[in-house]
């Protein structure tokens, strides 16, 4: 595994100074509740506008309504995005990675029928993957889909859903098939599920702070017709793995907790900083600036068709403990006991951090799945 140095050509500097004026317009500071990262409210105008400058569902084909854009290129949106703080929840989920799989793997019905309403941001999808006895062992799924006339009753259920309660739809990982000689990853399938269907019930499981978020989603005798089967039957499992290189290696990994430095700086502007400060700060921006160039790196190798599901892997385990790392620095240096009610925006989002960052390296895999999965990939690579 390695990961190359890379630099942002012309034309993608030439795209972040317009997403840069784009949102100096669009948010000044201010003008909107900033958020942490990808943990932003929804907010469907703003993502239309989005798709309106060709911002959502770039890299898909311009026949769906897409744009035939580089995975770098999202990168480069999604960057200034979230480290504006900006509301993307609305079209997240799809545009990370539900259009991307539907276009891979999905029938041109499911392609002429999903992706164009996507690229417009007006369908919000949620991922159907975790369940309550599982852990991060996604392979051990319980949901199962058993075939009927025209299609499948879904049974079981899925937890940790973000978004499940106001989002439209949500790809479901079950299992189709019986489970065959101890091989977990054999017989799963994933469904293209309605998040309004009858049988489905969405049962909330807020935050420390009482924030809605994850969802717990359960499924009696759902009814999902053939033609939402997405990819091949008992295929889910390498369709997954796929999904999890979009999911993991984007900048969405490392940029959580960005905003509270930028504002602890805006807050003492003008002030003469510490040792510890500078220490603080020093840290951040070199694990920063490397984590960086590794997500730019699994993204280049996105645009050469390779699957870098190890590399994401990797950029994903270092990147969420950089950001409660880079939390519990600042908490550490400052003497204040921060409330989501207080009324600098900087307080605020501590205390937001800190009742929803332990979240940070449970969600999209666990810090020990993850360097299970990076050192099976080096294992398998040493041997080839």
């Amino acid at each position: 595994m390695k990961f190359e140095p890379t630099q942002l050509t012309s034309s993608e500097v030439e795209l972040q100074a317009e997403v840069r004026e784009f949102l100096a317009t669009e948010l000044p500071p201010g003008s909107y509740q900033r958020a942490l990262g990808m943990g932003a409210g929804k907010d469907v105008e703003f993502s239309k506008k989005l798709a309106a400058r060709g911002w959502v569902g770039m890299a898909l084909p311009k026949q769906y309504g897409g744009h035939d854009r580089t995975a770098v290129d999202r990168f480069i949106v999604v960057e200034e995005l979230l480290s504006h703080g900006a509301p993307i929840g609305h079209h997240w989920v799809a545009d990370r990675q539900t259009g991307s799989i539907i276009n891979r793997f999905g029938t041109e019905a499911q392609r002429e029928r999903f992706l164009p309403p996507i690229c417009r941001a007006e369908l919000a999808f949620s991922i159907g993957m975790s369940e309550p006895d599982s852990g991060s062992d996604l392979a051990s799924v319980s949901t199962r889909a058993t075939q009927t006339d025209g299609g499948w009753l879904l049974n079981g259920t899925k937890v940790w859903t973000s978004g499940a309660h106001e989002n439209d739809w949500f790809v479901v990982l079950c299992r189709t098939a019986p489970l065959e000689d101890g091989n977990k990853h054999q017989g799963l399938s994933q469904l293209l599920v309605d998040l309004s269907s009858p049988g489905l019930e969405i049962n909330g499981i807020p935050f420390l702070d009482g924030s809605p978020g994850f969802n717990e989603v359960v499924m009696t005798d759902v009814f999902v017709p053939d033609e939402l089967v997405l990819g091949e039957l008992g295929m889910g499992w390498a369709q997954n793995t796929s999904e999890l290189a979009y999911e993991r290696g984007g900048p969405d990994r490392w940029l959580s907790t960005f905003g509270i430095i930028e504002e602890f700086l805006r807050l003492n502007e003008g002030t003469t900083l510490g040792n510890a400060a500078h220490d603080l700060l020093g840290s951040a921006v070199s694990r920063y600036w490397g984590l960086r160039n590794m997500s730019l790196t699994v993204a280049r190798m996105i645009d050469r068709g390779e699957a870098p599901a190890v590399e994401s892997s990797m950029v994903k385990e270092m990147g969420t403990r950089f950001e409660q790392d880079v939390l519990q620095k600042v908490v550490n240096l400052v003497d204040l006991e921060p409330t989501p009610e207080s009324a600098e925006l900087f307080e605020r989002l501590v205390a937001a951090a800190i009742l929803t960052g332990p979240s940070f390296t449970i969600r999209g895999g666990t810090t020990e799945i993850l360097r299970t999965v990076v050192s099976k990939g080096l294992g398998r690579k040493a041997t080839t």
